[in-house]
Order: structure tokens, then C-alpha cells, then sequence
């Protein structure tokens, strides 16, 4: 048996992470790309951290920054009137910060892409810095945001260690289908497990797919022109 909850829980904590994320990693990937200064590869490193710190690392950290005694906490206690852990919330938070990589990465390699005289001939024609970046840098850039978009969404639908962590496993709340096919497969549901565990794979399959597609056709097209 599908756990529809469950499932519309993780498209819907994919798609707000993806929406909320995308825009802060495009301004941190085009300034890293094109400033350079000293301390550059720790904070580099420092949003890489995500892909070799094991889920429950960050998961548990993010708990404690996120938790009704924190600072963080008992500010959005006061203004949402519920704990950020172990909310719908918190899990966006988390999702956030666990996507950073994947996000940020793509994005500023497309930037880095993106030939300096391209910039100083936009320039040279006039165009403030919102100009040619609307109209020159973003365009050039798409191909890694569109990547990073499909990353981030395929991404946060099957994570499951940090999710349990700050969000535990609340029926429509924070249990997403990863922890609903866990569940299933500790009562020995192994019909119910395996059919969300396809589903999922599915889609994850289809997503990449569809955006690996994309972004094959507007380079093609790119170098067409």
C-alpha cells in the first residue's frame, strides 16, 4: 500500500527546498566564481562539507541549532508558535543546508564557464551589472542551473538521515517517503516498501533524465549559434 501522505510530503519539501535554494546558490556560486581572494577554498570547502559529513552529522548539529533551547528555536517559537525541530519548517531548513552542494557546485562551474571578456564587453557596451547579468551572465549560466535545479529536487526526495534527525517521523508532518519506506520495511511490508522504493526510483530516473536531455539540447543549440 503507497503512502500517498507520505510521498506528497517529499515532492512538496523538494520543490520549496529547490525554490528556496536556488536563488541564494546562483549569488553565492557567481561570487565565488569571479572573486577571487585568500580564503576562498575554505569557504569552499566549507559548503562542500554536506557531501562527505555523514546525514546524521549535519542532522544532529542542525538539531541542536534548531532546537527549543537554541537561539534559532526559541525565535521561531515565538513568532510561528510551534518548535522548528520536528516540523515541516525545520525539515526545509535542514533540506536547505544538506543541498548546499548540490546546488551551489553546478552553478558555479557554469559561471566559471563564462569567458571574462564577455563581462568586459558587456561593459564596454553600457550594461549595468543587473543588465548583463539578466541578459548575458544568466542566460550563459542556465545549462548548471537548470542542473542544480534537478539535483537539489532529486535530491531532497529520497534524503533520509539528516530528515530524521531534526524532523523524526511524524505522520504528515515530517514523514517523508524514505522514512515510510523504512517503516514499511521494519513491519515486513516488503510490497508496500518495494513499491514506493520504485516509485521513487522512478522518478528520481525520469528527473535527471528529462534535465540531462535539456541541458544536451541547449548546448547543442548554443554551439549551433
Amino acid at each position: 500500500m503507497m503512502d500517498w501522505t507520505a510521498i506528497a510530503l517529499s515532492a512538496n519539501l523538494a520543490l520549496v527546498t529547490m525554490l528556496v535554494l536556488l536563488p541564494l546558490a546562483i549569488a553565492a556560486a557567481r561570487w565565488l566564481a569571479v572573486t577571487p581572494f585568500r580564503g576562498k577554498p575554505w569557504i569552499e570547502g566549507l559548503l562542500a562539507l554536506p557531501l562527505v559529513l555523514p546525514p546524521t552529522v549535519i542532522g544532529y548539529y542542525l538539531l541542536i541549532a534548531m532546537g527549543a533551547h537554541s537561539p534559532l528555536g526559541r525565535w521561531f517559537e515565538a513568532v510561528a508558535g510551534q518548535t522548528l525541530a520536528f516540523s515541516f519548517s525545520g525539515l526545509v531548513v535542514a533540506s536547505v543546508v544538506f543541498n548546499i552542494p548540490f546546488a551551489v557546485q553546478p552553478v558555479q562551474r557554469a559561471f566559471e564557464a563564462i569567458s571574462p571578456e564577455i563581462r568586459e564587453a558587456a561593459q564596454c557596451c553600457g550594461l549595468t551589472f543587473w543588465q548583463a547579468f539578466r541578459k548575458i551572465e544568466l542566460p550563459l549560466a542556465w545549462p548548471g542551473i537548470l542542473s542544480a535545479a534537478v539535483l537539489t529536487f532529486a535530491h531532497t526526495l529520497g534524503e533520509f538521515g539528516v530528515v530524521l534527525m531534526v524532523g523524526g517521523n511524524i505522520p504528515g508532518e515530517t514523514k517523508t517517503v524514505a522514512i515510510a519506506i523504512y517503516d514499511k520495511t521494519q513491519s515486513f511490508d516488503t510490497a508496500s516498501a518495494g513499491a514506493m522504493a520504485l516509485l521513487l526510483l522512478l522518478i528520481s530516473l525520469v528527473t535527471i533524465a528529462v534535465s540531462y536531455g535539456l541541458v544536451d539540447r541547449l548546448m547543442r543549440k548554443r554551439r549551433a549559434s
